[in-house]
């Protein structure tokens, strides 16, 4: 089945071009800035919105999404509240919306009641950290045993994949076996947060990946600047920054210049991406 995502790497290849997915934490500075800033990002050339939904115990995110996880949880930022920020979005944008969130929001909002939220806010895809596809396909399993209006919402909000360096390739096949929309391949061990280079094993190992599969592949985790994003571009489908923009809005916090200088940041990615 074809959403927003798979349409939107299609309209890419068709174009000749590589995909803009820029992350943000939504709620940080609050959620009538998260709504404010993704419309500015797509018009400075995002193909893809990566809207974080905020946790307390991010383990897989370094100090500055760390930090936004935080302040957004301070402003107040809860579960429904994210799903309204997408609706907004989604009433004057057709762009792909992927939530980055751990599975411990989801498991307390109960899994098929978040499923079927998010796709009537008009979220496309869940990229859930935690989850291993093993215990991935037991949630759908007990999704498709319910309501047919899960089914659906499960259908149409798809389980990004995860894949890291230190991947085997024995589990790299049985990751994109059940993958959807895109892979997600993370650059670099770690957790999120700008670098000051690109690992020398990525071209080799998106080689390796596209040998398994034929979804597009987006790289993230440590791309900070237009030079990294070039560079990953030459290999990888998209290309994902989040730490280097979530440092702009940190330092810029909810003045009035904040959109402007992230919308500034954001054409510079997008021209040496695309």
């Amino acid at each position: 089945m074809h959403n927003r995502i798979d349409d939107c790497f299609a309209r890419l290849c068709s174009q000749k071009r590589k995909g803009f997915i820029p992350y943000i934490c939504a709620g940080d500075p609050s959620l009538k800035k998260t709504v404010e800033l993704g419309l500015a990002l797509e018009k400075s050339g995002a193909d893809l919105l990566e809207l974080g939904l905020p946790f307390s115990d991010p383990l897989a995110d370094g100090i500055v999404n760390q930090l936004a996880a935080q302040r957004s949880l301070a402003a107040g930022t809860t579960v429904r509240g994210v799903f309204d920020c997408a609706r907004e979005i989604r009433r004057q944008s057709q762009i792909p919306i992927v939530l980055y969130s751990y599975l411990n929001p989801i498991f307390q909002f109960g899994a098929e009641k978040f499923h079927r939220e998010a796709e009537a806010a008009g979220v496309n895809g869940l990229l859930i950290l935690d989850l291993p596809p093993e215990e991935d396909l037991l949630e759908l399993d007990c999704l498709k045993q319910s309501s047919p209006g899960a089914r659906v919402a499960e259908q149409n909000v798809i389980h990004i994949r995860l894949i890291a360096p230190t991947t085997p390739a024995d589990r790299m096949k049985e990751i994109a076996k059940s993958a959807k929309g895109f892979l997600y391949y993370v650059s670099r061990e770690g957790v999120t947060g700008a670098r000051d280079s690109i690992a020398t094993s990525l071209p080799e190992k998106i080689a390796e990946l596209r040998k398994i599969s034929d979804l597009p592949i987006a790289v993230g985790f440590g791309i900070s600047n237009p030079k990294q994003a070039r560079e990953v571009a030459q290999h990888a489908d998209a290309v994902v920054v989040g730490s280097a923009i979530v440092d702009l809005i940190a330092k810029h916090g909810d003045k009035p210049k904040m959109v402007e200088k992230v919308s500034a940041f954001a054409r510079d990615l997008a021209k040496a991406i695309h």
